[in-house]
């Protein structure tokens, strides 16, 4: 697994700038979010990642699901995304620190190095705040992962073809171009439709 380089930052200083300027909420991936753009929204123009201070958000709605170890949290954000988005221990580590360091997290058990987070009540309230947010950064994650298992899923599909006796190949594409062109038939031609693929199911299977 490769892990994308990013520069840590701390959200408490973007935080208090964002205040001093009347903006409320986490870093630049608001500024983005809600106008759709790219595969990510905003937050991903720039190369697969949050910025610190929306990534201390997620980990903080990831905590109030359950305590997890730092490697925990990095699995589930690229679970999530469907290996899109995969970020750093060198982004991670530093924002446990910090949500430590500011009450919003606490370590409650560890073996040698590895660290066992839990949220606290301060980081309950603090997510609260913002939990909205949280959320939708959360969707949006979940949102890129169905879409990149459906490029894996064509992927896939087209090297399946590859190996494909040449006749078979053609009447497999001639099949899903027949049923992309009575996808918006009546409900009774789509059961006409699903009992003709039910046969022709049946009959393969039987030789």
């Amino acid at each position: 697994m490769h892990y994308h380089s990013e520069r840590p930052l701390k959200f408490g200083r973007r935080y208090m700038r964002g205040q001093r300027h009347g903006r409320r909420g986490f870093g630049p991936f608001a500024a983005g979010f809600a106008d759709g753009t790219g595969m990510g929204g905003g937050g991903f123009r720039t190369g697969r990642k949050l910025g610190a201070a929306d990534l201390q958000l997620v980990i903080l709605a990831l905590l109030k699901e359950k305590a997890r170890h730092g490697y925990d949290l990095i699995k589930a954000l690229e679970e999530r995304s469907g290996g899109f988005y995969v970020p750093s221990p060198g982004m991670v580590y530093p924002a446990l620190t910090y949500l430590e360091e500011s009450g919003l997290a606490v370590v409650f058990d560890s073996d040698g190095a590895k660290k066992l987070y839990r949220i606290t009540p301060e980081g309950e309230a603090r997510l609260k705040e913002d939990e909205a947010m949280a959320e939708a950064i959360l969707v949006q994650l979940e949102r890129i992962g169905r879409r990149m298992d459906r490029v894996r899923e064509v992927f896939a599909a087209e090297a399946e073809d590859e190996n494909m006796a040449q006749d078979l190949k053609s009447a497999r594409r001639d099949l899903r171009a027949a049923l992309r062109d009575r996808r918006r038939a009546a409900p009774e031609e789509q059961q006409r439709i699903a009992a003709i693929l039910k046969r022709a199911t049946e009959e393969i299977r039987s030789k």
